[in-house]
């Protein structure tokens, strides 16, 4: 069994930055692509940003140049590095592992941009 746990979620005001952590626990031999998913209030959850298991990042046209996704394999763990943050930024985040083709969702951490 696999659990993967999130942290870093906060209140912040417009024009600040966040760090997201999602380390990974369990049965774990391999993980391929590592990514972030947000949902707001009232919206379907949406891709945020990917980086594969060779370290290649993609990011959403909402957040590219702004934030930063990274992977540090020996510790199982993604990260999100979110930076000039506006009030559209607020949502539940969510992190994804692709466990050679199964994908664990972690439990989604607030973060909240107040203008």
């Amino acid at each position: 069994q696999v659990q993967l746990v999130e942290s870093g979620g906060a209140l912040v005001q417009a024009g600040g930055s966040l760090r997201l952590s999602c380390a990974a626990s369990g049965s774990i031999f391999s993980i391929r692509g590592m990514g972030w998913y947000r949902q707001a209030p009232g919206k379907q959850r949406e891709w945020v940003a990917l980086i594969t298991s060779g370290g290649s990042a993609n990011y959403a046209d909402s957040v590219k140049g702004r934030f930063t996704i990274s992977r540090d394999n020996a510790k199982n763990t993604v990260y999100l590095q979110m930076n000039s943050l506006t009030p559209e930024d607020t949502a539940v985040y969510y992190c994804n592992m692709d466990f050679s083709g199964t994908h664990y969702w972690g439990q989604g951490t607030q973060v909240t941009v107040s203008s």
